[in-house]
């Protein structure tokens, strides 16, 4: 395994080669061919995958396979609520809203407050709870269909998933634990048992309706660990292995490429961040910049290594020609750094005052999305065509 950046399901650092970590982890490169039929399907390619954000996958040919013979899949993603969401969460979350309304399926989101009760040595668990409602704010600002979205706290639903996680538990080695996450001897028993948790949304519809139902989970990089298990175990107990699609980083505001941190908040932009607070982030930036004006009108930047644009090409500058043009006048020299921070300090305080609007909003529909073990109990809730 490459030594020069890691990647595990609670760490990210260094500058990840995306390529290297396709091989390291197993899964396959997302090729023109699959682009191509996602498009055929769907009519239409999101942003994220036309620039390869959404860069590998495991079996989603196969699930489109069984989409063909039965248009009936769902959904499932989550969050380790531990803080307030950033942009880095949102990516992920954005494709998958493409996903329901280009496919018409149900999304199941994950709450893992246990997660990071058991791997964050500084949050109690009511705060970590207390998270999961905030983070779902945001899940539901985005706009997903509240009669298709089940959006649930790991602890409060505790006695519902738990007979699930069980049942993997009893087929997961501690050997294979060690293998795949590196537990040390300091590791505590919740980070070891975790996995069986992560793993039953996977199937958790499928039991509730008494039917095997294909599952895709849009998720970034670092989580395929969890998943690979999922996957080895879920057959071994009668059901199918769930699809994965995987996205890059968000990189961070900073000189290195690390991804965007909810632990480093200067190098985050919040959904809770104010106008002035994304003027002093993004003032700060890392760019490609030249030390002088006069030097970068004469030899240009580097967009390439600029925080900036890595930030126009992954949320907020989708259209191809104006990207492109961008990316030529900065080489070129033709605007400076100050240009692009100043468009961009426009355009994510622009997002983020209609997201805030919805998210104030969302608190009122809350209830219509969070699923207790009351509705949990409501086969008919569950499974809405």
């Amino acid at each position: 395994m490459n030594l020069s950046f890691k990647v595990t399901p609670w760490e990210v650092s260094g500058e990840v080669d995306y390529n290297q970590l396709i091989e390291d982890f197993g899964t396959k490169k997302i090729t023109p061919d699959l682009i191509f039929r996602i498009k055929e399907i769907t009519g239409d390619l999101h942003p994220l995958l036309k620039r390869q954000i959404f860069f590998s996958h495991r079996d989603v040919d196969w699930l489109l396979d069984q989409y063909e013979k039965d248009p009936n899949f769902f959904l499932y993603t989550g969050r380790g609520p531990s803080g307030d969401t950033h942009l880095g969460h949102l990516m992920p979350w954005i494709f998958t809203k493409w996903l329901q309304d280009k496919f018409d399926v149900p999304l199941w989101f994950q709450m893992t407050d246990d997660e990071k009760f058991y791997f964050k040595r500084n949050i109690e668990l009511k705060e970590s709870n207390f998270y999961a409602h905030e983070n779902a704010l945001d899940v539901i600002a985005l706009g997903f269909d509240e009669k298709k979205t089940h959006i649930f706290s790991n602890i409060e639903i505790a006695s519902h998933l738990y007979p699930v996680a069980a049942l993997f538990a009893k087929k997961i080695t501690f050997s294979t634990a060690k293998a795949v996450f590196d537990f040390k001897h300091q590791n505590n028993l919740g980070e070891i048992f975790y996995t069986s948790m992560q793993a039953v949304p996977a199937v958790l519809p499928s039991i509730l309706v008494k039917k095997n139902i294909p599952c895709l989970i849009p998720h970034a990089i670092d989580q395929d660990p969890h998943f690979r298990v999922t996957r080895d175990v879920a057959p071994k107990l009668g059901y199918l292995k769930p699809s994965s699609i995987h996205c890059i980083f968000l990189p961070g505001l900073g000189k290195k490429t690390e991804k965007m941190s909810a632990s480093i908040k200067e190098s985050a932009i919040y959904t809770t961040d104010s106008s002035e607070d994304v003027k002093k982030k993004i003032s700060g930036a890392f760019t490609g910049g030249r030390a002088t004006v006069k030097e970068q009108r004469e030899k240009g930047g580097n967009p390439d290594i600029c925080s900036v644009h890595k930030y126009y090409y992954c949320l907020f500058m989708w259209d191809e020609k104006e990207y492109k043009q961008n990316y030529e006048d900065c080489k070129a020299g033709r605007i400076i750094c100050g240009d692009c921070k100043k468009d961009l300090i426009n355009r994510i305080n622009q997002f983020l005052q209609n997201h805030q609007k919805k998210r104030e909003e969302a608190r009122r529909k809350l209830e219509k999305f969070w699923v207790t073990s009351d509705k949990l109990e409501d086969i008919s809730y569950i499974w809405k065509k």
